[in-house]
């Protein structure tokens, strides 16, 4: 697996993201604990906020740090749309993963990965904000940067453990300008629970009602104060493992539908079949028997349906080890150091091997040739067939990470309310990928005795010679049309390992002061200061097995990924309270925020960002945010080796009926009519990194307004309309887009990035990074939280959550066309991750808790809207596909919990109703797991028991 190559042939399959309580507790980033509602509207202020290790100084305040801002203050003071995750509404859901939870907000997107993705991912969850893609999302542990995983461009949430979380809050505008390049459509900071003096320990099972995707965790912590208080020493352990879900024990995904042509029948599986096709000769169109003594003419009852193979869901087990400590020598110097140790490991299970050639950049044989003077070849002449190799077995992918992140540091007060916070992180991750049972290509044509006229030149001419088998040790000659022996088949198989390494250093120096003077007026407020310093370095690196660097397995290529960059950066911010307690004033806050960077990649770049909180009473407030991003290619995206894998698409050359296409397809030679690929639903496509690439430069602003009348007591409402606008995006085009840009003439110049072998059939197709052009999105959060207090035994806490995207628009090259993509489902990208799979329309999250004494019943509603299915070049329709679109689904949870003394019991139903995920023609899984993730497993019960002490 090259470092986001993750585009595997499906037919193949190779290797290749709720709301709060209104008075419900959360940790800021500062450690202090305040009543927060979800999306940041009003709120009371928060109880005497204290030091912790997190780094953040902190005195007799009742303000908080809320990210968006490195200033203390009442959090209905910031401009930022912030959403407060607490710990308490994660594990009331059936979540094991931080991953799962967030999926289910409506502003997170559907550019990343989850455990639902097999194809290649590993088990990584990968988060996203508002569909615009991992990569430009900013992942912080207690507000510092951590590791990424080596193979996936992101911060493993899987690595999290979820028992440790505190809370999680979700800047959902930009952050460029106070926390760097890659904030740009925000920021997820995870809070870990830290400076504790009790301890717990939680046990936690669940499975699903068909008896699969088996769940085991086990968690602890215990916190201890030393020498009078001033010390503070707290570990934590956590075991997790899941088991997979097989695609052949769910009915909608074990077929797994490789057409969707309108008006006829789809087919199923795949042309790669367990017995030799033959594609050329007098012996076109036949199919070998068992024992290859016989033939028939192949037809669609031959298709090999690798759905029975495969894994629905991966199979993870983490385990995580982490410590903190920290002493007050006294109020000027406070040391802390945390610790965190993971190891995670995963696994998932694929069809075998399918042959028909050789790959980029091997120069063996392709497509697969029996020679005409083979004793094996009945027709005389040279012969192309294609094979899946059962013989070598399921194919088994598994993974091995250990992710190490250390952070240490001091902080406290330097003089009249300046704080400073200096620290040192340090974070790498180092991952093995093997996979089971790959074939190898060059022992597979020495046991056919197939030997190259020009071994130069992958399309020469062939002959039969024993002597290439019988020179080399293990290798016995085999029959293509026969079943191998034994000896055969461990000859023509190996397993492949591969590695890879990410490295982050990041040294943080903060200076804060939240009342450095008073306005000189009546009603003026104190003007709040901070500062800070940051340098830091990437580095990655990816070393592919050899044979998968020469293109000799029957997997994709990969090849060697290696690079790094350094940035130096000053940031700051002032906030400005104009008004306090004025009339149409009761508050009226300027926020402002700046950094300079220096890449030694790039050179020097400025960001920048104002806020404007206004509240004319205190039952409505009204605020803003202007800001603008600069993200640099990142180290996957400049330094990734090129690799082939398999990418969702269709030939336009089969079966064509637009005029123009058929042109084009006959001026190379190809007759749409009669032309049959070798792969349905399926091209070879080249990726990689672009040293060429150009930073991305954009715009966010906010408009939003939160109402909380005093005359309807915890109610809580905002509105808040958000739009971004990145310029000289980095991506890649699909190649589904390539190939009808060229096909159809609307952009000749990607034919170039096309190349087809000698029997007519798509070598690959180049879809590298590059700066495609412009992306705007805009929407509308609604956000609610409202708790109604019965009696004093009786509560209810009704919380909504809802987004309307208005528009999607994007370039998919430089001053080219804007196709708005908003309501539209990528159906080919639904195993990709660093593109939006699908952008609803409507995404909404509704969660109702009714509160009795120490027991208390909640029930969960998400609703992902209906799309139309895309292909990145042109929507489907009635006319062009059997189907086109996918229905709105409804998903429902629901659990119960009981506290007594220091125990809690809590059970849960996650998709109660047994909902299935929506089809989707993927080719792969019959829907996109990256957007039904949370249907794919079907119906799942927990149970989960915690004792404090």
């Amino acid at each position: 697996m090259a470092a986001t190559q993750v585009h595997k042939h499906a037919s193949h399959k190779s290797t290749a993201a709720k709301p709060m309580p209104v008075r419900q507790q959360n940790v800021a980033a500062d450690g202090s604990r305040a009543a927060v509602p979800t999306a940041a509207p009003a709120a009371k202020p928060a109880a005497r906020a204290r030091v912790l290790t997190s780094g953040v100084s902190e005195g007799g305040s009742e303000s908080i740090v809320v990210t968006g801002s490195m200033l203390r203050s009442s959090n209905n003071q910031n401009a930022n749309p912030v959403q407060i995750v607490t710990a308490k509404q994660i594990q009331q859901t059936a979540a094991t993963t931080l991953g799962d939870y967030l999926q289910r907000l409506p502003s997170i997107g559907n550019s990343g990965a989850s455990n639902t993705q097999t194809n290649g991912f590993g088990g990584v969850s990968c988060t996203d904000i508002r569909n615009l893609s991992s990569k430009r999302v900013l992942v912080l542990i207690d507000g510092k940067r951590v590791a990424q995983d080596p193979g996936a461009a992101c911060v493993d949430l899987n690595t999290i453990p979820i028992e440790q979380i505190a809370s999680v809050e979700i800047l959902k505008d930009g952050g460029s300008e106070l926390y760097g390049a890659d904030a740009v459509s925000g920021v997820v900071n995870i809070k870990l629970r830290h400076d504790l003096t009790t301890g717990g320990m939680t046990i936690r099972g669940g499975i699903t009602d068909q008896g699969d995707s088996r769940t085991g965790l086990i968690s602890g912590f215990k916190g201890w104060n030393f020498d009078h208080d001033k010390g503070n020493i707290t570990l934590a352990g956590q075991y997790l493992t899941q088991g997979p879900v097989m695609q052949r024990d769910r009915d909608w995904s074990r077929l797994v539908q490789a057409s969707n042509d309108p008006g006829v029948p789809p087919i199923y599986g795949s042309g790669y079949t367990s017995n030799t096709r033959v594609l050329s000769g007098p012996g076109a169109g036949l199919i070998s028997n068992g024992d290859g003594s016989t033939f028939s003419r192949y037809t669609a009852a031959n298709r090999y349906n690798y759905g029975n193979n495969q894994s629905l869901t991966n199979y993870v087990q983490n385990s995580v080890l982490s410590g903190d400590a920290h002493y007050k020598f006294n109020e000027h110097f406070n040391l802390y150091a945390n610790v965190r140790y993971a190891h995670k490991t995963a696994a998932a299970s694929l069809a075998p091997s399918p042959v028909a050639g050789s790959i980029y950049p091997s120069q063996l044989s392709n497509p697969l040739t029996l020679p005409a003077n083979a004793p094996y070849n009945p027709f005389g002449v040279d012969t192309v067939v294609q094979k899946r190799y059962t013989d070598l077995g399921d194919r088994r992918q598994e993974y091995a990470t250990d992710n190490l992140q250390i952070t240490g540091g001091m902080n406290g007060l330097i003089t009249h309310n300046w704080y400073y916070d200096a620290s040192m992180g340090y974070g790498v991750s180092q991952a093995r990928y093997d996979t089971n049972n790959m074939g190898n290509y060059r022992h597979i044509l020495q046991e056919y005795g197939i030997r190259q006229l020009d071994p130069t030149d992958a399309s020469s001419a062939v002959t039969y010679d024993p002597t290439v088998c019988q020179a080399a040790a293990g290798c016995s000659l085999q029959n293509p049309f026969a079943p191998m022996s034994q000896q055969g088949a461990s000859y023509a198989k190996f397993n492949q390992h591969d590695h890879s390494q990410y490295m982050i250093r990041d040294f943080n120096l903060r200076v804060n002061n939240d009342k450095v003077v008073r306005m000189p007026y009546e009603h003026g407020g104190d003007l709040g200061l901070a500062f800070g310093l940051e340098h830091r370095s990437e580095q990655l690196s990816y070393a592919p097995d050899p044979l998968a660097v020469n293109g000799d397995t029957t997997g994709n290529t990969q090849s060697y990924t290696g690079g790094g960059f350094n940035a130096t950066e000053i940031y700051g911010e002032a906030k400005l309270p104009l008004l306090r307690d004025a009339f149409l004033a009761k508050d009226l806050t300027i926020d402002a925020q700046g950094r300079w960077s220096h890449y030694n990649t790039f050179g020097n770049t400025q960001n920048w960002k104002v806020g404007i909180n206004w509240a004319p009473i205190r039952d409505i407030r009204f605020r803003a945010t202007l800001g603008t991003s600069y993200r640099q290619p990142n180290v996957y995206e400049l330094y990734q080796g090129q690799s082939l894998g398999y990418a969702a698409a269709n030939d336009p050359c089969s079966g064509a009926s637009n005029p123009t296409v058929i042109a084009n397809c006959m001026k190379q030679g190809i007759n749409p009519a009669t032309f049959e690929v070798a792969n349905s639903g399926q091209v070879p496509a080249i990726s990689g990194g672009n040293g060429n690439l150009r930073p991305e430069t954009g715009r966010t602003y906010t408009v939003g307004t939160v109402i909380t009348p005093r005359w309807i007591p915890n109610l809580s409402a905002s509105v808040e309309y958000w739009h971004y606008t990145i310029k000289n995006a980095i991506s890649a085009v699909s190649a589904q887009y390539v190939l009808d840009s060229c096909y159809t003439g609307s952009a000749p110049q990607y034919c170039s990035d096309i190349t087809r072998s000698s029997n007519q059939q798509i070598n690959y197709v180049s879809t590298l990074y590059d700066n495609l052009g412009g992306l705007k999105t805009s929407g509308i959060d609604f956000d609610l939280d409202y708790r109604i207090r019965i009696n004093r035994e009786n509560s209810i806490t009704l919380s909504n959550n809802l987004q309307q995207i208005v528009s999607y628009l994007q370039q998919n090259e430089p001053g080219g066309s804007w196709y708005n993509y908003a309501g539209r489902l990528f159906f080919q990208g639904s195993s990709a991750v660093g593109m939006p799979n699908g952008i609803p329309r409507v995404s909404n999250y509704t969660t109702a808790t009714w509160q009795h004494n120490a027991f208390a019943f909640t029930y969960m509603l998400h609703y992902t809207g209906g799309m139309v299915w895309n292909d990145m070049s042109e929507d489907l329709t009635r006319q062009t596909a059997g189907q086109w679109r996918t229905p709105g689904i409804f998903t429902h949870d629901v659990t119960v919990n009981y506290r007594w003394n220091k125990w809690n019991f809590e059970a849960g139903v996650n998709n109660i109703l047994d909902k299935r995920p929506p089809f989707v023609f993927d080719t792969a899984t019959n829907t996109a797991n990256a957007i039904y993730s949370s249907a794919m497993i079907g119906r799942y019960v927990f149970m989960q028991v915690n004792r404090s002490f």
